[in-house]
């Protein structure tokens, strides 16, 4: 193997594998523990926008182009609703039955969407 070809595998994995950033088990980029304190995975660290309710109907489009669309953003929006659920439902020390019920909510909820199909053929119709 050439000396010029060894080099560029090197300098190709020290790119690739050394370079690469781990996603999982990171902290935000805009998270700083001087600043914040304790990192909370329920809150978003990035810089602050108008939320939803307080859009006007005019300016809905400006808001939605503002909005990251990326998978990572989406992840993070869906993990960071998880957490809210958690700590305001499942973890209080004298949780209630709520999460249980909602759990079953969406469960009937999600397996009734899936079988729609089969279901909607199976109406009863007056015949007249």
């Amino acid at each position: 193997v050439s000396f010029q070809f060894r080099a560029r595998l090197i300098s190709f994995y020290n790119q690739l594998i050394l370079g690469f950033k781990m996603a999982f088990g990171d902290y935000p980029a805009e998270y700083n523990p001087k600043v914040h304190g304790p990192y909370d995975p329920a809150r978003y660290y990035g810089k602050a926008d108008v939320p939803l309710g307080q859009v006007k109907v005019g300016e809905i489009g400006a808001w939605l182009s503002r909005r990251n669309k990326s998978p990572q953003a989406i992840a993070g929006a869906v993990s960071r609703a998880w957490w809210r659920w958690q700590h305001k439902y499942v973890q209080p020390k004298r949780s209630g039955v709520a999460p249980f019920f909602q759990v079953t909510l969406a469960a009937m909820t999600f397996f009734y969407a899936i079988n729609y199909g089969k279901m909607r053929h199976h109406r009863n119709y007056k015949y007249h």
